[in-house]
């Protein structure tokens, strides 16, 4: 059935650019083009993307920019999130004139064949008040710069405040089997109370739940998640603990591990009193998109088998290293 969003008929599953261009080194854009077009292809028309996923002549927008160029009839098809506000050393900058800035940047990195339906500052800045923040964009959304504001890694207080000032189209968390935070801190709760969809980033576990990393030795060199606590040698035994016991129900039911995970996220938004959860798995190759888009439809009891596996078998370690951590918002109302 998918979901309506500004207007745009969107599938249950979404997807996410940031693999095409960060990266240690720049896949060909025909292979890239090869992977948007099948996630278009297999309904997960919602992309979400960032100004600084990779660099600026190979980031998010500049790679819609080429694909819009061989492909402009696609545009309508997809409604696109992005994420800045993020400047030297990852820092996060939401003041207004940043935000100007940062949505300038991104208008002119896409080019006129391109459309920004969401933006979101990627992390909120700890310096300003958020309804400083949204004020600006909303500024920005009444020149036409882009059509609509979403918030990224905030606490429900902060989102309960953000409302006030302008409508926010969706919220986007890490969410996942190995990431159940925003079921416990009210986030989840927020928005359902606001009915404001959410994007579940990272549905996958950073691709710990696929089943196809057996020890840190799997992990490129140079790949990011060799910083993260929960990939360390010292507990990634004992973190795949969770994995096999998702491959042992994806046996059963004759599907993938990748599969499990990520409907798990789509089934928790189909509870009663839930908001829309959209998971937007990311993927290098047209074949895990179209693993990735298929929806399985857990039962009630499967669904609570895993909510017991993940009582006793939960992720050991943090989801960021102690930097990454401290730049979450855990503001309070």
């Amino acid at each position: 059935m998918g979901h309506t969003i500004q207007g745009k008929q969107v599938g249950n599953i979404g997807f996410g650019l940031m693999g095409l261009t960060w990266r240690a080194s720049k896949k060909p854009d025909e292979e890239s083009f090869a992977v948007i077009k099948a996630a278009l292809e297999n309904g997960c028309s919602y992309l979400n993307g960032g100004e600084f996923y990779g660099a600026p002549d190979n980031n998010s927008l500049t790679l819609l920019s080429r694909y819009y160029e061989r492909y402009p009839e696609d545009k309508d098809m997809i409604l696109l999130n992005i994420k800045g506000c993020v400047f030297e050393n990852l820092t996060p900058d939401s003041s207004p004139a940043a935000v100007r800035t940062s949505v300038e940047n991104c208008v002119r990195l896409i080019g006129n064949k391109g459309r920004i339906d969401q933006f979101e500052p990627a992390r909120k800045d700890p310096d300003v008040d958020i309804e400083t923040t949204i004020a600006a964009l909303q500024e920005q959304v009444q020149s036409g710069n882009i059509r609509g504001i979403s918030l990224s890694e905030v606490s429900a207080a902060t989102i309960r405040r953000a409302a006030k000032v302008a409508k926010i189209e969706s919220v986007e968390v890490e969410l996942s089997l190995w990431c159940t935070e925003p079921l416990e801190n009210g986030v989840v709760q927020a928005c359902a109370d606001l009915d404001i969809p959410i994007i579940a980033y990272a549905p996958l576990g950073r691709g710990m739940l696929t089943g196809q990393l057996r020890s840190p030795a799997d992990i490129p060199p140079g790949d990011f998640r060799h910083l993260l606590p929960r990939f360390q040698p010292a507990v990634f035994e004992t973190n795949l603990r969770l994995v096999r016991e998702v491959e042992r129900l994806a046996a059963r039911r004759g599907c993938t591990p990748a599969q499990v995970a990520i409907n798990w996220v789509l089934a928790l938004g189909r509870r009663p009193g839930m908001p829309r959860i959209i998971p937007i798995p990311g993927a290098s190759s047209p074949a895990r998109v179209r693993e990735n888009a298929v929806e399985v439809g857990l039962s009630a009891a499967e669904m609570e088998e895993l909510e017991g596996i993940l009582r006793v078998l939960g992720p050991v370690g943090t989801r960021y290293h102690a930097h990454g951590m401290e730049a979450l918002d855990r503001s309070v109302e």
